[in-house]
């Protein structure tokens, strides 16, 4: 069997939960056709580079798959004629990567950076002032 990370990008009139139910669904047939679906990553709602069908968003999403060729054709062939799915890429690769894509790294980094800057921001260093008396 071979690795591939897929990703899909989906319409962005569909819930997040559709997404999910999408990606259950991809690895329902990775698995009935005897691969192994490793780490999912839901992306969120994303501005597109360009339009796809009029639409400037779309929903994105990760798999990492291990599985036999026929699995994958099987796959995309099914993505072709779901109408939510507006493209998706399949890349092989030699191993599959088990941390966080750096699409949801940088997501936590700036995280923790809003966290530490809200943080510090208390009156005490000139930061936003809430009200209460001085």
């Amino acid at each position: 069997m071979a690795f591939y990370e897929h990703v899909l990008i989906a319409r962005p009139e569909i819930s997040p939960q559709q997404v999910e139910t999408l990606i259950e669904d991809i690895k329902k047939t990775i698995q009935d056709q005897g691969g192994i679906v490793g780490k999912t990553e839901y992306w969120g709602l994303r501005n597109l580079t360009y339009r796809i069908r009029k639409n400037r968003k779309g929903h994105y999403a990760l798999v990492n798959i291990d599985a036999p060729a026929a699995a994958v054709h099987e796959l995309e062939r099914l993505l072709k004629i779901n109408e939510d799915v507006m493209r998706y890429k399949t890349i092989r690769v030699e191993e599959l990567d088990e941390e966080p894509s750096p699409i949801l790294a940088r997501r936590d980094r700036e995280e923790r950076r809003r966290a530490r800057r809200e943080g510090g921001r208390d009156g005490e260093d000139g930061g936003d002032f809430e009200g209460g008396e001085d």
